[in-house]
C-alpha cells in the first residue's frame, strides 16, 4: 500500500481517499494533489515513487512534466499583457508579428490562436527538433505558413504548434521569451515551482516518466470490431494525413522525448511545463482570488479570460470541445469542478483549473502517462465537488 504524505483540511477528505484510490486502483506510480480554496491550501498530498529505476520516492519538492497543462500557464501570461494594454487579443496578430501576415493571415486577430481558431495545426515541412527548440526557426515557419482552414470558421486543437504561436507574440510584446515571462512576472511573485524551460540545476528534482499503452489498441483491430461511436477518430488515427495525426508531426522526426534534458531546458510553452501540483493550484488561485496578496487578473480581466470563444465539433480531436482564449472550459464528462470552471489538461492525466463559483483551484501531476481511458484526475475532481456539497 501507497503511503500518502502531506495534509487535508476538515471536510476536503473525499480527495485523499480518492487519491489513495488512484494508487491502489487506477495506476499511479508516483503523484501530487493540491486544491486552494478561497487562495488558501485546504489540500496538499503527495506519494509514491518519482524514479520507478532507482526507487528514488516522491517528495514534496518532486518536478513532474505536464505536457499541455502548460497552457493555462502560457493563457496566464497572454491575459496578464492585455490586462496592462500592451496586448490586445483581438487586434490582428501582425500587429505584433509583421511576418504573420503571410499566406493570408493578415487578419487573424490574437485572441484566434489562443482559441485555436487560426487553422494553424501543422506545417507543410517539418521543422528539426534542434531548430524547433531553439525557437526562432519554428516561429518562422509558422509565420509563413499557410492555414488549414479559413481562419475563424472552425477550431482544432493546436497540440504543438499552440505554443510557439501564442508564445511569439508574448515574447514581440514583452520583450522576454515566454518561459522567462512566466518565470519573472508569475512564478517569482507566488513563489511558484514551475519551469517553462528547465533551469539545470533543477534536473535532479524531475520523476521519471513511465508511459502505459491502451490495453487494447484500436487502430490495429478490424474496423467492423471498433465501437461505432469511436469510428470516426479510429479512422483518422489510421491515417497519416488526417488532421488528427498531422497536428502532432511538426518536428523531424515527429516523436519528442520529453523526459530528455534538452527538451525539458527548452522552451515548449504548449507542452513542456514541468513543475509541481502545489504550483498548478496555487497559479489558478490567484487568477481567482489573492494568494498571500498577489492576484494574477482582475475580475474583468477574469471574466473575459474565461469566456467561451470556440466549441463544437474539434478538427483534430474530432470530439466535442470547447475553449476560452487559451483555457478548456467542461465538456462531459466533467473533467472540472463545475460549469464555471477553465483550465488545462495534460496528455496522461495532468490537470489544473480553478472554479470561480466556488473559489477552487485545483492541480494534479503524476509520472505514470497512460493513454485512452484514464480516470485519475476526474476522480480528484469528483471528490473536489463532494467536498463542497
Amino acid at each position: 500500500m501507497t503511503t500518502i504524505h502531506g495534509e487535508v483540511a476538515a471536510g476536503f477528505e473525499p480527495v485523499r481517499e480518492a487519491f489513495a484510490a488512484n494508487f491502489s486502483e487506477h495506476g499511479d506510480i508516483g503523484a501530487a494533489v493540491c486544491v486552494y480554496q478561497y487562495g488558501r491550501p485546504v489540500v496538499d498530498l503527495w506519494g509514491g515513487i518519482a524514479d520507478p529505476e532507482t526507487g528514488r520516492p516522491w517528495t514534496r519538492d518532486t518536478l513532474q512534466l505536464v505536457y499541455s497543462a502548460t497552457k493555462g500557464a502560457t493563457a496566464t501570461a497572454a491575459h496578464m499583457l492585455a490586462e496592462r494594454g500592451v496586448l490586445d487579443l483581438d487586434a490582428p496578430v501582425a500587429k505584433y508579428w509583421p511576418e504573420f501576415a503571410a499566406n493570408g493571415k493578415a487578419d487573424i486577430p490574437v485572441r484566434w490562436l489562443l482559441s485555436h481558431q487560426a487553422g494553424l495545426i501543422t506545417l507543410d515541412q517539418p521543422v528539426p527538433l534542434n531548430e524547433a527548440l531553439a525557437w526562432h526557426p519554428m516561429a518562422a515557419a509558422l509565420a509563413a505558413q499557410r492555414p488549414q482552414w479559413t481562419p475563424g470558421t472552425a477550431h482544432g486543437y493546436h497540440g504543438r504548434t499552440w505554443g510557439w504561436l501564442v508564445g511569439e507574440v508574448i515574447r514581440r510584446v514583452s520583450g522576454q521569451t515566454p518561459g522567462c515571462f512566466f518565470a519573472n512576472e508569475i512564478a517569482a511573485p507566488l513563489g511558484l515551482d514551475f519551469f517553462i524551460g528547465l533551469p539545470a540545476e533543477q534536473r535532479d528534482r524531475v520523476s521519471r516518466m513511465v508511459y502505459q499503452r491502451p490495453a487494447i489498441d484500436l487502430t490495429t483491430v478490424p474496423a467492423e470490431s471498433v465501437p461505432e461511436e469511436l469510428r470516426e477518430q479510429v479512422a483518422a488515427w489510421r491515417d497519416p494525413q488526417s488532421f488528427s495525426n498531422r497536428a502532432y508531426m511538426v518536428t523531424d522526426p515527429a516523436e519528442i522525448d520529453f523526459g530528455s534534458p534538452e527538451v525539458q531546458a527548452a522552451e515548449l510553452p504548449a507542452s513542456n511545463g514541468v513543475g509541481t501540483a502545489r504550483a498548478l493550484a496555487r497559479m489558478y488561485a490567484a487568477l481567482i482570488n489573492k494568494v498571500d496578496g498577489t492576484r494574477l487578473l482582475t475580475p474583468e480581466s477574469l471574466e473575459s479570460a474565461a469566456k467561451e470563444q470556440a466549441g463544437g465539433k474539434d478538427q483534430v480531436m474530432l470530439i466535442p470541445s470547447r475553449f476560452s482564449s487559451g483555457f478548456m472550459l467542461p465538456t462531459e464528462p466533467n473533467p472540472m469542478a463545475g460549469p464555471n470552471s477553465f483550465g488545462h489538461t495534460g496528455r496522461g492525466g495532468s490537470l489544473g483549473f480553478a472554479d470561480p463559483q466556488h473559489g477552487v483551484a485545483f492541480g494534479y501531476v503524476m509520472n505514470n502517462i497512460i493513454g485512452g481511458d484514464d480516470v485519475r484526475a476526474a476522480l480528484l475532481a469528483n471528490a473536489v465537488r463532494r467536498s463542497l456539497m
